[in-house]
């Protein structure tokens, strides 16, 4: 079984926000392939179902993005799986062109609040992740005006390509492995 986490915050206000792509991700995710995500469970909405063969929980944490530890701790717990092999989450990356995706084993939160009450909440930097790249903050900005800002129409394809290839990587850890993911997008 994998669960499948998209960070981001709660509330509408918040759609189609830069720091929401993990939410925008786990709806392409459930949309192709026909998983409600509709279910109040461990302080996140969930959809359980399967993909590639695999049964997945699609989560997205209700708490916010920096209490998104809490949720996953949960859902790892009840679940009983193993993060470092199970457990994949879907997060938005500042520092990388908006529609690039990196896709890594394990490693540091690079300064990503979500991420590191995450590994605050496992006691592990031991999971999988995708990130989604959202661009870089222009110059003058406040970082969290930018990442709860909206993408430009111009982006807007680019971030749906993101979505599927997102969706697709999902596919291949799951039926392949995170190596055969990272040498496929990264």
């Amino acid at each position: 079984m994998y669960i499948i986490v998209g960070l981001g915050n709660p509330e509408r206000k918040y759609d189609g926000t830069r720091h929401n792509i993990g939410f925008s991700a786990i709806t392409a995710l459930a949309d192709a392939n026909h998983i409600s995500i509709d279910t109040k469970k461990h302080k996140a909405l969930i959809g359980k179902g399967v993909i590639a063969g695999q049964k997945v929980i699609l989560a997205e944490p209700l708490t916010y993005m920096n209490l998104s530890g809490e949720s996953v701790r949960e859902l790892v717990d009840y679940y009983k799986i193993d993060p470092s092999e199970e457990l994949i989450v879907i997060y938005d990356d500042i520092n990388l062109e908006p529609g690039r995706l990196r896709i890594r084993a394990k490693g540091s939160a690079g300064g990503h609040n979500g991420i590191k009450n995450i590994i605050s909440h496992l006691g592990s930097q031991e999971f999988l992740r995708i990130r989604i790249g959202v661009g870089e903050k222009p110059s003058g900005w406040d970082l969290a005006d930018y990442v709860l800002s909206r993408f430009p129409k111009k982006e807007e394809p680019v971030i749906r390509e993101a979505l599927e290839k997102a969706a697709d990587a999902c596919n291949i850890i799951m039926t392949q492995d995170i190596n055969a993911a990272m040498n496929q997008y990264n």
